[in-house]
């Protein structure tokens, strides 16, 4: 038998916690702790003199060193106009995030005695072309060969799927995480998972739910001091709440009630929070998390599916008892909580090992059928049953994995498009509008053609902007869309007005974009790979993965 396949590790790289896992040699997907023997690592760094603390011990320090700590970075991942600045130096929030990915990978290193190399990296289903991005490049700064960026609430259905016994079912996943919220249906069947459609908000989370309290106690210290004081202005009172709202939201998920106390400028206020007064202040931010339900239910009944089978519920804010109760009184059934700090992480790993097994079978696919393999995103699907038998015991036999466990990892897994994506043209009317190429909920990988026509004679170069926006409507606004990228094609002289230039869009399966324009007359053309300034990139990128190579994270 020869070596083992390749591990490719899974990491949820969570916008509260994050954690780290691969599949071992019985094909079962496993957590591995953090040096504090936690199987979830919070996402918090602490930028501590020289040294970069993350985790637990970070987020303890933020009482102290409210002003060195930063949380919820991933809220920020893909803004161009977002920058910490620590002891003169800027940081950008994916060189940050590579901080969270080097603590979680170093402890795992540690724990398994291997390297971290390989790694599949997960995101809200609803990221854009930035935000993925930056997740990618967030690894690259870490020192990773990232094979895919995939959806969170994909990852999630496909660690449910390899444990379920039960086929062919549609199942809801309702995705609360400390920061992000995703609602996505997704098709499971014997021989692959499909996502239909999905949904979401990047800035709903059960950050939300702690901010709530937060300002709640800053009326009630208020009131019983009768100061108008806005508290928060002090970093270390607006830390030390921060803390208390989180610590009560999860005491209030198992009583009725619990004491807060609150000291700011001398005064000492203590305050009671009961589980009434809770749900009363944060009703509004879960009704909204049904909204969203409802609004990715009547897409998905445009594609045909009017109903599903059941609702998993992920991410660590599920928890809150809340939450299934008002999803058993909305959708009449009762919700299945499924490995909420855990799934994410897991499924990624499976996604990995089904990378590393398919890298394995489409070598021999290659050698066996004496041919390059380009794209090999439907090779499974069309090469030959009985050549697939052969590499699939060859595999099985030199690795050691199951047969079944081989021909497992063929199954397909589609998502779909995050947002819809088109180009600025002028409409008939004369007036500029975005004509979207790729509309939001498509199934990835896909490749779309449109011919545009030159405005005017003569005309030197198009200028070709290509935006991203969530409507599925074919004709846009500019002012509802947001630009991610430009392209410039060169014309040949002495073209007439409506001369015709074809551009094609190609969005691969983790939400990458390329963009081709050909001028017809001389076939002139130009390819684009969307990477925006909103993005770390250049020289700045090459300085961060420097940096990080003589960083020590602890």
């Amino acid at each position: 038998m020869s070596d083992p396949i390749n591990k490719i590790f899974g990491i949820d790289l969570g916008t509260t916690y994050s954690s780290i896992a691969y599949v071992d040699e019985y094909g079962k997907p496993v957590i591995i702790p953090n040096a504090e023997n936690q199987r979830i690592t919070p996402s918090v760094v602490f930028f501590d003199g020289s040294e970069i603390v993350v985790g637990d011990v970070a987020k303890e320090s933020a009482k102290l060193y409210p002003n060195e700590v930063v949380s919820f970075i991933k809220r920020s991942m893909g803004e161009a106009n977002f920058l910490y600045e620590y002891d003169g130096k800027p940081y950008r929030p994916e060189e940050i995030s590579s901080f969270i990915l080097r603590k979680v990978a170093q402890d795992a290193e540690q724990t398994i005695g291997e390297k971290v190399q390989d790694v599949v990296i997960t995101c809200p289903a609803y990221f854009g072309i930035n935000e993925r991005e930056a997740t990618r490049k967030a690894g690259e700064i870490a020192g990773f060969n990232v094979r895919q960026i995939i959806n969170e609430p994909t990852a999630a259905a496909i660690a449910y799927g390899t444990v379920q016994e039960t086929e062919n079912r549609v199942v809801l996943v309702y995705d609360l995480g400390g920061g992000t919220f995703d609602i996505t249906m997704i098709d499971i069947q014997e021989s692959s998972i499909d996502v239909i459609c999905t949904g979401g908000d990047h800035n709903l989370g059960g950050k939300d739910w702690d901010d709530r309290i937060v300002a709640f106690l800053v009326q009630e210290f208020q009131r019983q001091t009768q100061s108008e004081d806005d508290i928060l202005e002090d970093p270390d009172t607006w830390q030390d709440l921060q803390l208390s709202s989180e610590k009560s939201k999860k005491i209030l998920s198992q009583r009725d009630k619990t004491p807060i106390s609150i000291t700011h400028g001398g005064d000492r206020v203590k305050v009671e929070l009961s589980r009434d007064k809770f749900l009363e202040i944060t009703e509004d931010l879960l009704e909204r998390t049904i909204a969203l339900a409802h609004e990715m239910l009547k897409e998905a009944k445009t594609k045909g599916y009017e109903h599903f089978d059941e609702i998993i519920m992920v991410g660590g804010s599920t928890r809150m008892p809340q939450i299934p109760d008002r999803i058993r009184q909305e959708f009449g059934m009762e919700p299945r909580m499924f490995d909420p700090d855990e799934a994410v992480a897991k499924g990624a790993a499976i996604y990995g090992w089904k990378l590393s097994l398919n890298d394995g079978l489409i070598r021999r696919i290659a050698k066996k059928t004496n041919r390059e393999i380009e794209n090999s995103d439907n090779i499974f699907e069309t090469t030959p049953k009985q050549i697939m038998e052969e590499v699939a015991k060859e595999m099985s036999e030199e690795t050691g994995v199951t047969l079944s466990a081989v021909k497992r990892s063929t199954m397909r897994i589609r998502d779909v498009a995050s947002k819809s994506f088109g180009v600025v043209a002028r409409r008939p009317n004369n007036q500029e509008g975005v004509f979207n190429l790729i509309l939001k909920n498509t199934a990835v990988p896909v490749e779309t053609k449109r011919t545009f026509y030159t405005p005017e004679a003569n005309q030197e170069r198009v200028l070709i902007r290509i935006m991203e926006n969530e409507t599925n409507e074919k004709v846009v606004a500019v002012e509802h869309s947001i630009g991610i990228g430009t392209a410039v094609l060169d014309l040949p002289e002495g073209l007439p007005e409506d001369s015709p230039v074809e551009i094609t869009f190609n969005l691969n399966r983790e939400g990458r974009l390329q963009i081709t324009a050909i001028e017809a007359t001389e076939n002139r053309q130009v390819v684009a790979k969307i990477e925006t300034s909103s993005v770390i990139q250049g020289k700045e990128l090459k300085e961060a993965i420097e940096r990080a190579q003589h960083l020590v994270v602890h």
